[in-house]
């Protein structure tokens, strides 16, 4: 049987609105063609940007996935 208060615990911790690690890609992916754009007279710096913000998105990309999966396996 379902404890009463365990359920209380459950209901304040559920949280409301989006979860905005979801919504990151949202900012730094149009940001890759502005780089590119931006910064076309000064390639040496263009590439180092664009890499640099690439392995960013790779690296959050990655850490979803293991978080959902560190959830997943508890």
């Amino acid at each position: 049987m379902s404890d009463p208060s365990n359920q209380e615990v459950l209901a304040r911790n559920q949280k409301r609105g989006p979860q905005f690690k979801f919504l990151v890609p949202l900012i730094y992916a149009p940001v890759l063609p502005l780089i590119r754009i931006a910064l076309r007279r000064n390639p040496v710096v263009r590439d180092r940007v664009f890499t640099a913000v690439l392995a960013g998105g790779f690296a959050h990309g990655f850490y979803l996935v293991t978080d959902l999966y560190d959830i997943e396996s508890k």
